[in-house]
Protein backbone atom coordinates (compact mmCIF):
# COMPACT_ATOMS: atom_id res chain seq x y z
CA UNK A 1 0.00 0.00 0.00
CA UNK A 2 0.91 3.28 -0.96
CA UNK A 3 -0.09 6.50 0.51
CA UNK A 4 0.51 9.79 -0.09
CA UNK A 5 -1.56 13.38 0.26
CA UNK A 6 -1.81 15.28 -2.74
CA UNK A 7 -1.46 19.39 -2.67
CA UNK A 8 -4.75 19.58 -4.38
CA UNK A 9 -7.63 16.96 -5.42
CA UNK A 10 -10.21 19.24 -6.38
CA UNK A 11 -12.75 21.09 -3.68
CA UNK A 12 -13.87 24.69 -3.27
CA UNK A 13 -10.23 26.32 -2.78
CA UNK A 14 -7.01 25.37 -4.57
CA UNK A 15 -5.05 22.90 -1.93
CA UNK A 16 -8.29 21.28 -1.24
CA UNK A 17 -7.87 22.73 2.41
CA UNK A 18 -10.46 25.15 2.99
CA UNK A 19 -11.03 26.27 6.10
CA UNK A 20 -15.11 27.06 5.89
CA UNK A 21 -16.16 23.69 4.09
CA UNK A 22 -19.38 22.16 5.70
CA UNK A 23 -19.28 19.09 4.17
CA UNK A 24 -16.82 16.60 2.38
CA UNK A 25 -17.73 17.05 -0.94
CA UNK A 26 -16.47 20.67 -0.86
CA UNK A 27 -13.13 19.40 -0.02
CA UNK A 28 -11.78 17.11 -3.04
CA UNK A 29 -12.96 14.70 -5.41
CA UNK A 30 -14.44 11.28 -3.58
CA UNK A 31 -12.65 8.07 -5.47
CA UNK A 32 -14.22 4.66 -4.19
CA UNK A 33 -12.02 1.82 -4.94
CA UNK A 34 -11.58 1.64 -8.42
CA UNK A 35 -8.41 0.24 -10.99
CA UNK A 36 -6.38 3.41 -11.82
CA UNK A 37 -3.83 0.72 -13.76
CA UNK A 38 -4.93 -2.88 -15.04
CA UNK A 39 -3.23 -5.21 -17.04
CA UNK A 40 -0.24 -3.09 -16.86
CA UNK A 41 -2.12 -0.22 -18.51
CA UNK A 42 -3.79 3.16 -17.02
CA UNK A 43 -7.58 2.67 -17.18
CA UNK A 44 -7.66 6.07 -19.16
CA UNK A 45 -10.73 7.07 -18.39
CA UNK A 46 -10.32 6.83 -14.89
CA UNK A 47 -7.03 8.64 -15.11
CA UNK A 48 -8.92 11.44 -17.40
CA UNK A 49 -11.73 11.55 -14.54
CA UNK A 50 -9.30 11.95 -11.81
CA UNK A 51 -7.39 14.66 -13.85
CA UNK A 52 -10.20 16.71 -14.89
CA UNK A 53 -11.07 17.36 -11.07
CA UNK A 54 -7.92 19.20 -9.60
CA UNK A 55 -6.28 22.30 -10.75
CA UNK A 56 -2.23 21.22 -10.71
CA UNK A 57 -2.94 17.55 -13.87
CA UNK A 58 0.19 17.45 -14.40
CA UNK A 59 2.22 17.43 -10.99
CA UNK A 60 -0.76 14.74 -9.93
CA UNK A 61 -0.17 12.90 -12.88
CA UNK A 62 3.46 12.49 -11.93
CA UNK A 63 2.53 11.69 -7.86
CA UNK A 64 0.31 8.62 -9.10
CA UNK A 65 3.16 7.87 -11.24
CA UNK A 66 5.20 7.69 -8.04
CA UNK A 67 2.89 6.25 -6.74
CA UNK A 68 2.10 2.89 -8.80
CA UNK A 69 6.05 3.17 -9.07
CA UNK A 70 6.56 2.34 -5.37
CA UNK A 71 4.16 -0.15 -5.26
CA UNK A 72 5.65 -2.02 -8.02
CA UNK A 73 8.87 -1.60 -6.43
CA UNK A 74 7.77 -3.33 -3.07
CA UNK A 75 5.86 -5.81 -5.22
CA UNK A 76 9.47 -6.64 -6.67
CA UNK A 77 11.33 -6.80 -3.07
CA UNK A 78 9.03 -9.12 -1.96
CA UNK A 79 9.23 -11.59 -4.36
CA UNK A 80 12.64 -11.54 -4.12
CA UNK A 81 12.58 -12.22 -0.57
CA UNK A 82 9.63 -15.04 -1.45
CA UNK A 83 12.35 -16.70 -3.72
CA UNK A 84 15.05 -16.27 -1.67
CA UNK A 85 13.54 -17.61 1.84
CA UNK A 86 10.65 -19.37 0.21
CA UNK A 87 6.83 -17.90 1.35
CA UNK A 88 6.14 -20.34 4.43
CA UNK A 89 9.21 -18.84 6.34
CA UNK A 90 8.33 -15.22 4.66
CA UNK A 91 4.40 -15.11 5.95
CA UNK A 92 5.45 -17.05 9.55
CA UNK A 93 8.22 -14.06 9.93
CA UNK A 94 5.61 -11.61 9.21
CA UNK A 95 3.03 -13.17 11.87
CA UNK A 96 6.39 -13.61 14.49
CA UNK A 97 6.99 -9.86 14.66
CA UNK A 98 3.89 -8.82 15.27
CA UNK A 99 3.39 -11.45 17.94
CA UNK A 100 6.77 -10.20 19.56
CA UNK A 101 5.43 -6.17 19.25
CA UNK A 102 2.22 -7.55 20.83
CA UNK A 103 3.98 -9.27 23.77
CA UNK A 104 7.01 -6.42 24.33
CA UNK A 105 3.69 -3.49 24.35
CA UNK A 106 1.31 -5.89 26.83
CA UNK A 107 4.90 -6.02 29.02
CA UNK A 108 5.50 -2.44 28.90
CA UNK A 109 1.79 -1.66 30.08
CA UNK A 110 1.86 -4.54 32.67
CA UNK A 111 4.78 -1.87 34.47
CA UNK A 112 1.97 1.12 34.39
CA UNK A 113 -0.26 1.80 37.94
CA UNK A 114 -3.59 0.08 36.88
CA UNK A 115 -6.39 2.87 37.16
CA UNK A 116 -7.93 5.60 35.86
CA UNK A 117 -6.88 8.96 34.36
CA UNK A 118 -8.56 11.67 32.55
CA UNK A 119 -7.46 14.55 30.84
CA UNK A 120 -8.94 17.57 28.23
CA UNK A 121 -8.11 19.85 25.82
CA UNK A 122 -10.21 21.81 23.00
CA UNK A 123 -9.95 22.58 19.42
CA UNK A 124 -9.46 26.55 19.28
CA UNK A 125 -13.04 27.28 16.67
CA UNK A 126 -14.66 24.80 13.50
CA UNK A 127 -13.64 27.70 10.75
CA UNK A 128 -17.23 28.43 10.74
CA UNK A 129 -17.90 29.36 14.69
CA UNK A 130 -14.78 30.79 16.32
CA UNK A 131 -15.32 28.94 19.86
CA UNK A 132 -14.51 25.58 21.73
CA UNK A 133 -14.25 22.81 21.14
CA UNK A 134 -14.05 20.18 24.01
CA UNK A 135 -12.24 17.23 23.67
CA UNK A 136 -12.32 14.53 27.16
CA UNK A 137 -10.39 11.27 27.36
CA UNK A 138 -10.43 9.11 30.05
CA UNK A 139 -7.41 6.22 30.19
CA UNK A 140 -7.61 3.16 31.90
CA UNK A 141 -4.81 0.41 32.39
CA UNK A 142 -5.83 -2.67 33.67
CA UNK A 143 -3.06 -5.59 34.01
CA UNK A 144 -1.33 -5.74 30.35
CA UNK A 145 -4.46 -3.74 28.59
CA UNK A 146 -5.51 -0.32 28.14
CA UNK A 147 -9.10 1.61 26.95
CA UNK A 148 -8.96 5.19 25.60
CA UNK A 149 -12.21 6.44 26.47
CA UNK A 150 -13.68 10.14 24.59
CA UNK A 151 -17.61 9.72 26.60
CA UNK A 152 -18.07 13.33 26.99
CA UNK A 153 -16.38 14.94 24.25
CA UNK A 154 -18.21 17.25 21.66
CA UNK A 155 -20.47 16.35 18.93
CA UNK A 156 -19.83 16.54 15.42
CA UNK A 157 -19.95 20.44 14.34
CA UNK A 158 -20.34 22.32 10.90
CA UNK A 159 -17.08 23.02 10.03
CA UNK A 160 -14.51 21.13 8.94
CA UNK A 161 -12.15 19.94 12.26
CA UNK A 162 -14.66 16.27 12.42
CA UNK A 163 -12.47 13.31 12.86
CA UNK A 164 -12.90 10.35 11.02
CA UNK A 165 -12.28 7.35 13.71
CA UNK A 166 -9.27 5.95 11.69
CA UNK A 167 -7.77 9.73 11.96
CA UNK A 168 -8.70 9.10 16.48
CA UNK A 169 -7.12 5.90 16.17
CA UNK A 170 -3.92 6.96 14.70
CA UNK A 171 -3.26 9.67 17.12
CA UNK A 172 -4.08 7.18 19.63
CA UNK A 173 -0.96 5.00 18.47
CA UNK A 174 0.66 7.68 18.53
CA UNK A 175 0.21 8.62 21.91
CA UNK A 176 0.93 5.11 22.93
CA UNK A 177 4.19 5.00 20.53
CA UNK A 178 5.65 7.80 22.85
CA UNK A 179 4.52 6.29 26.15
CA UNK A 180 6.19 3.20 24.89
CA UNK A 181 9.88 1.94 25.18
CA UNK A 182 11.40 3.27 21.64
CA UNK A 183 12.70 -0.04 20.83
CA UNK A 184 9.32 -1.78 20.84
CA UNK A 185 8.50 -1.89 16.88
CA UNK A 186 5.15 -0.08 15.43
CA UNK A 187 2.75 -2.30 13.70
CA UNK A 188 -0.73 -4.13 14.58
CA UNK A 189 0.82 -6.22 17.25
CA UNK A 190 1.54 -2.95 19.04
CA UNK A 191 -1.74 -1.64 19.36
CA UNK A 192 -3.79 -4.67 19.86
CA UNK A 193 -3.56 -4.12 23.86
CA UNK A 194 -5.43 -0.83 23.34
CA UNK A 195 -9.28 -0.32 23.06
CA UNK A 196 -10.58 2.95 21.46
CA UNK A 197 -14.16 3.82 22.64
CA UNK A 198 -15.57 6.81 20.54
CA UNK A 199 -19.07 7.85 20.62
CA UNK A 200 -20.81 7.62 16.91
CA UNK A 201 -21.17 11.28 15.65
CA UNK A 202 -18.68 13.07 18.01
CA UNK A 203 -16.12 15.34 17.04
CA UNK A 204 -13.81 11.97 17.85
CA UNK A 205 -16.00 9.88 14.97
CA UNK A 206 -17.97 12.06 12.75
CA UNK A 207 -20.14 10.20 9.74
CA UNK A 208 -20.07 11.06 6.22
CA UNK A 209 -20.73 13.83 4.89
CA UNK A 210 -19.50 15.71 8.11
CA UNK A 211 -16.13 18.11 6.68
CA UNK A 212 -13.29 16.36 8.12
CA UNK A 213 -10.01 18.22 6.68
CA UNK A 214 -8.54 20.14 9.57
CA UNK A 215 -9.70 16.84 11.62
CA UNK A 216 -6.70 15.08 9.91
CA UNK A 217 -4.30 17.68 10.35
CA UNK A 218 -5.32 19.87 14.23
CA UNK A 219 -8.02 18.14 15.56
CA UNK A 220 -5.84 14.97 15.49
CA UNK A 221 -2.98 16.70 17.59
CA UNK A 222 -5.29 18.00 20.09
CA UNK A 223 -6.80 14.23 20.55
CA UNK A 224 -2.63 13.34 20.92
CA UNK A 225 -2.04 15.78 23.63
CA UNK A 226 -5.27 15.25 25.40
CA UNK A 227 -4.15 11.25 25.64
CA UNK A 228 -0.65 12.26 26.32
CA UNK A 229 -1.78 14.74 29.22
CA UNK A 230 -3.59 11.72 30.79
CA UNK A 231 -0.55 9.09 30.66
CA UNK A 232 1.21 11.90 32.46
CA UNK A 233 -0.92 11.39 35.53
CA UNK A 234 0.72 7.99 36.04
CA UNK A 235 4.07 8.54 33.78
CA UNK A 236 5.07 12.04 34.52
CA UNK A 237 8.85 10.88 33.55
CA UNK A 238 7.83 9.58 30.34
CA UNK A 239 5.93 12.47 28.60
CA UNK A 240 7.51 15.60 27.76
CA UNK A 241 5.72 18.96 27.77
CA UNK A 242 3.34 20.20 25.40
CA UNK A 243 4.77 20.92 21.92
CA UNK A 244 3.37 23.58 19.26
CA UNK A 245 0.38 20.80 18.95
CA UNK A 246 -0.43 22.22 15.53
CA UNK A 247 0.84 21.93 11.78
CA UNK A 248 0.29 25.59 10.60
CA UNK A 249 -1.03 24.25 7.57
CA UNK A 250 -0.97 27.05 4.89
CA UNK A 251 -2.73 26.76 1.63
CA UNK A 252 -1.94 28.96 -0.80
CA UNK A 253 -3.24 28.70 -4.24
CA UNK A 254 -4.24 30.27 -7.83
CA UNK A 255 -4.75 29.47 -11.36
CA UNK A 256 -2.54 26.43 -12.11
CA UNK A 257 -0.71 26.66 -9.23
CA UNK A 258 -1.08 25.40 -5.58
CA UNK A 259 1.45 25.58 -2.31
CA UNK A 260 0.96 23.80 0.93
CA UNK A 261 3.45 23.80 3.87
CA UNK A 262 3.37 22.86 6.96
CA UNK A 263 5.54 25.05 9.20
CA UNK A 264 7.55 23.49 12.50
CA UNK A 265 7.40 24.83 15.97
CA UNK A 266 8.53 24.70 19.39
CA UNK A 267 8.74 21.07 20.61
CA UNK A 268 8.41 20.52 24.71
CA UNK A 269 11.43 20.15 26.99
CA UNK A 270 11.23 16.63 28.95
CA UNK A 271 13.49 14.95 32.03
CA UNK A 272 16.01 14.43 29.47
CA UNK A 273 16.45 18.09 28.57
CA UNK A 274 15.51 20.78 26.17
CA UNK A 275 13.36 20.59 23.58
CA UNK A 276 14.19 21.31 20.03
CA UNK A 277 13.34 24.74 17.78
CA UNK A 278 11.68 24.93 14.73
CA UNK A 279 10.78 21.41 14.14
CA UNK A 280 7.85 19.23 13.04
CA UNK A 281 5.67 18.53 16.38
CA UNK A 282 3.95 15.17 16.83
CA UNK A 283 2.45 13.47 14.02
CA UNK A 284 3.34 16.04 10.68
CA UNK A 285 6.54 14.12 8.81
CA UNK A 286 7.37 16.66 6.24
CA UNK A 287 10.19 18.47 5.63
CA UNK A 288 11.13 22.27 5.13
CA UNK A 289 10.62 24.17 1.97
CA UNK A 290 13.97 25.98 0.61
CA UNK A 291 13.77 29.45 -0.08
CA UNK A 292 15.00 28.47 -3.54
CA UNK A 293 13.13 26.40 -4.74
CA UNK A 294 10.17 28.50 -3.48
CA UNK A 295 10.99 31.35 -5.26
CA UNK A 296 11.09 29.17 -8.48
CA UNK A 297 8.37 27.28 -8.47
CA UNK A 298 5.47 30.03 -7.05
CA UNK A 299 4.68 33.63 -7.88
CA UNK A 300 5.29 34.85 -4.30
CA UNK A 301 8.73 35.21 -2.27
CA UNK A 302 9.80 35.31 1.44
CA UNK A 303 9.92 38.16 3.19
CA UNK A 304 11.59 36.70 6.61
CA UNK A 305 12.00 33.27 7.87
CA UNK A 306 13.49 32.85 11.25
CA UNK A 307 13.46 31.34 14.79
CA UNK A 308 11.06 33.29 16.94
CA UNK A 309 13.79 33.26 20.23
CA UNK A 310 12.84 32.96 23.79
CA UNK A 311 9.03 31.57 22.73
CA UNK A 312 9.68 28.19 24.07
CA UNK A 313 8.52 27.94 27.84
CA UNK A 314 11.36 28.46 30.58
CA UNK A 315 12.10 26.10 32.92
CA UNK A 316 15.19 23.13 34.09
CA UNK A 317 14.55 22.69 30.66
CA UNK A 318 13.54 25.08 28.30
CA UNK A 319 10.92 24.17 25.85
CA UNK A 320 12.16 24.51 21.78
CA UNK A 321 11.36 27.77 20.02
CA UNK A 322 8.56 28.01 17.30
CA UNK A 323 9.26 30.21 13.82
CA UNK A 324 8.36 33.15 11.87
CA UNK A 325 7.56 33.00 8.28
CA UNK A 326 6.38 35.83 5.83
CA UNK A 327 5.46 35.25 2.84
CA UNK A 328 4.19 37.88 0.15
CA UNK A 329 2.15 37.00 -2.89
CA UNK A 330 3.26 38.80 -6.14
CA UNK A 331 -0.29 37.98 -7.99
CA UNK A 332 -4.12 37.63 -6.78
CA UNK A 333 -4.19 34.26 -5.18
CA UNK A 334 -6.47 32.37 -2.61
CA UNK A 335 -5.13 31.91 1.15
CA UNK A 336 -6.73 28.83 3.83
CA UNK A 337 -4.96 28.56 6.98
CA UNK A 338 -5.75 25.48 9.41
CA UNK A 339 -3.65 26.34 13.00
CA UNK A 340 -4.41 25.87 16.74
CA UNK A 341 -2.89 26.74 19.78
CA UNK A 342 -3.10 30.37 19.11
CA UNK A 343 -5.82 30.88 21.69
CA UNK A 344 -3.95 28.64 24.61
CA UNK A 345 -0.54 27.99 25.36
CA UNK A 346 1.30 24.17 24.97
CA UNK A 347 1.59 23.86 28.60
CA UNK A 348 4.29 22.88 30.89
CA UNK A 349 5.12 19.97 32.53
CA UNK A 350 6.21 19.36 36.44
CA UNK A 351 6.68 23.00 37.10
CA UNK A 352 7.76 24.18 33.61
CA UNK A 353 6.18 27.53 31.85
CA UNK A 354 3.91 27.54 29.17
CA UNK A 355 5.32 28.38 25.88
CA UNK A 356 3.93 31.02 23.59
CA UNK A 357 0.89 30.73 21.48
CA UNK A 358 0.81 31.02 17.46
CA UNK A 359 -0.18 34.04 15.65
CA UNK A 360 -1.44 34.32 11.53
CA UNK A 361 -1.41 37.70 10.29
CA UNK A 362 -2.34 39.21 6.97
CA UNK A 363 -0.79 42.34 6.33
CA UNK A 364 -0.02 42.82 10.08
CA UNK A 365 -4.00 42.31 11.18
CA UNK A 366 -4.89 38.70 13.15
CA UNK A 367 -6.74 36.41 11.57
CA UNK A 368 -8.59 33.37 13.50
CA UNK A 369 -7.38 30.49 14.11
CA UNK A 370 -8.80 28.66 10.75
CA UNK A 371 -9.54 31.01 7.94
CA UNK A 372 -9.66 31.63 4.33
CA UNK A 373 -9.01 34.98 2.39
CA UNK A 374 -8.56 36.13 -0.92
CA UNK A 375 -5.12 37.53 -1.48
CA UNK A 376 -4.25 40.95 -4.05
CA UNK A 377 -1.12 41.27 -5.42
CA UNK A 378 1.66 42.64 -2.43
CA UNK A 379 -0.27 40.99 0.23
CA UNK A 380 1.81 39.19 3.08
CA UNK A 381 0.80 36.07 4.80
CA UNK A 382 2.37 35.67 8.32
CA UNK A 383 2.54 32.50 10.74
CA UNK A 384 4.43 32.52 14.10
CA UNK A 385 4.28 29.06 15.33
CA UNK A 386 3.61 28.10 18.87
CA UNK A 387 6.57 27.88 21.39
CA UNK A 388 7.20 23.76 23.20
CA UNK A 389 6.28 24.21 26.95
CA UNK A 390 9.53 24.11 29.55
CA UNK A 391 9.56 20.84 31.76
CA UNK A 392 10.48 21.54 35.86
CA UNK A 393 10.72 24.68 37.52
CA UNK A 394 13.86 27.20 36.93
CA UNK A 395 16.50 27.50 39.15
Amino acid sequence: VTRAHHSDVGGMRPGSMPSDSREVYQEGIIIPPVRLVQGGEYVQDVLDLLLANVRTPAIRRGDLRAQIAANNIAEERIGELIERRDKETVLAAFDEVISYAEKRAREAIRELPDGEYSAEDVVEGDGIVDEDIPIKVTVTVENDSMTIDFSGTADAVRGNVNCPLPVTRSACYFALRVLLPKDILANAGTYAPLEIKAPEGSLVNAKSPSAVVAGNVETSNRIADAVLAAFASFAPEEVPAQGQGTMNNTIIGGPGWTYYETIGGGQGASSKGPGPSGVHVGMSNTLNTPIEAFELEYPMRVERYELLYESGGAGENRGGDGIVRSVRVLEPASLSLLSDRRRYPPRGANGGESGAVGENLLNDEDLPPKVSRELEEGDVVTVITPGGGGYGRSE
